[in-house]
């Protein structure tokens, strides 16, 4: 089996994917239609020519600009369900995916609507095409501490269908302090925590997330190749990163993919794993992304695997089913020895 059969059939789990960031130019079209949204581009072809980002703010304000076609329940469900569909294609087995509720709630949304468009076609996933999921709730860093509070309190009726609450948006100019309070709140809830640091903003963001916001994995994480004590440790922890290649390069925090540590940091026995962020807007789901790490790095087989390891191991899923996914894996890597 040569190195893009066994990556296109690699069992895959992601577990950096923000929902929104996945609403393709022609369902951003066809769902303006439907609600009777004006958009400021004609044609699905003007939305991917603006898709040339040089950093992180550039890429948001298009970002929420996209996201205002996203008003009833059933658009939830569709763009739900259409990531799913490339989780199928793509053969990622389990995902869990972000959502930002205060994006669609500031404009009037409910958080129930968003919510329950979601979770429906997650039900279906697992249903109908095998995909299991847990789902996970993104306070919006540049919005104060008040709103974030709005938000938890929005969703303790919701409990039983988010794993965890994530801190996303700017990073630069809003530390993890600033959600401190916030995210000891949500663990007395019983949510797990995660966050984004250290893809823009500084490794202090890093060693504050782990600090004060005591997450369970850290998001991108990328910048911990600044302090070497920092990686030794993140190893030692076993701490994960949800790494997102193409992400990374088309935000310019590494100009070319044969620059990113990501190789390097799984090397040094970091939790690495690879994931596709905001795809409709990166160029690529979990697929692409093995394949662009593939064609940059000198990686063996081997190692691609040891991603969705990592993964699996990363996962909010109870320990039964980590190895239920763990033996999957490695069936198809002992599988493709074969061929």
């Amino acid at each position: 089996m040569n190195q893009t059969q066994f990556i296109q059939q690699l069992p895959k789990v992601e577990l950096h994917l923000h929902i929104e960031g996945s609403l393709e130019p022609e369902m951003m079209f066809a769902l303006a239609q439907r609600n009777n949204i004006e958009l400021p581009f004609a044609t699905p072809e003007e939305v991917k020519a603006a898709y040339e980002f040089n950093n992180l703010q550039s890429f948001l304000d298009i970002y929420y600009q996209g996201a205002n076609v996203l008003v009833h329940e059933q658009d939830f469900y569709d763009l739900t369900w259409a990531y799913l569909k490339r989780c199928q294609q793509d053969n990622v087995i389990h995902t869990e995916i972000f959502f930002d509720p205060q994006t669609h709630t500031s404009r009037g949304i409910a958080f129930a609507t968003v919510i329950e468009g979601i979770s429906r076609a997650l039900q279906e996933g697992e249903k109908q095409l095998g995909i299991t999921s847990r789902l996970i709730m993104c306070f919006l860093r540049h919005l104060d501490e008040q709103s974030a509070f709005e938000t938890l309190e929005q969703a303790l009726p919701y409990k039983e269908k988010i794993i965890a609450v994530g801190l996303d948006s700017s990073e630069l100019g809003h530390p993890p302090e600033k959600f401190m309070r916030v995210f000891a709140k949500a663990r007395e809830e019983g949510f797990l925590s995660v966050a984004h640091a250290g893809e823009e903003g500084p490794v202090s963001n890093i060693y504050d997330s782990l600090e004060l916001l005591n997450v369970s994995r850290i998001d991108h994480g990328v910048r911990c190749s600044d302090d070497a004590v920092l990686v030794a440790e993140l190893a030692e922890i076993s701490m994960p990163l949800t790494v997102c290649p193409l992400s990374n390069t088309k935000l310019k925090v590494f100009e070319k993919m044969e620059q990113h540590n990501i190789v390097e940091l799984l090397r040094q026995g970091v939790r690495v794993t690879i994931n596709s962020d905001d795809p409709a807007y990166f160029g690529g789901y979990m697929t692409d992304n093995f394949m662009a790490v593939a064609q940059s790095h000198d990686v063996t087989l081997q190692e691609m695997a040891q991603f969705t390891q990592n993964a699996i191991e990363a996962s909010f899923i109870s320990n039964q089913e980590k190895q239920q996914l763990l033996a999957k894996l490695h069936a198809f890597v002992e599988r493709s020895k074969q061929v």
